[in-house]
């Protein structure tokens, strides 16, 4: 599987890196930006970046994307920028990587 993000094992589980961008018009992957270890999944997101919304929603999306509970998912770095370090608990990077890939591929 040739993956065009680059997700990777910890300690804790599985970390890729995000790049949101909020206010857009509807919720949804809006493909990959960058390549490499700099690679990110690119989120557009609703809701605005006020009062922690954009991260909620954040946490919400990745969430159904990847079928892994709200609570096993954190921003663990770049809480207040764009691009940001995701950490999905108990998870290994070939999971996290397989229900990208899907994601991406799949169509709508």
């Amino acid at each position: 599987m040739n993956l065009p993000i680059h997700v990777t094992d910890s300690r804790d589980g599985a970390r890729l890196l995000v790049r949101v961008v909020p206010r857009a018009s509807r919720t949804a992957l809006a493909g990959v930006v960058g390549e490499g270890e700099t690679a990110a999944l690119k989120i557009a997101l609703h809701a605005p970046p006020v009062e922690g919304r954009a991260n909620a929603a954040l946490i919400e999306f990745l969430s159904e994307l990847l079928g892994v509970r709200r609570t096993d998912i954190a921003i663990a770095g770049g809480e207040h920028a764009r691009t940001k370090t995701i950490l999905i608990r108990d998870r290994t990077a070939a999971e996290i990587a397989a229900a990208i890939q899907q994601a991406l591929t799949v169509p709508g």
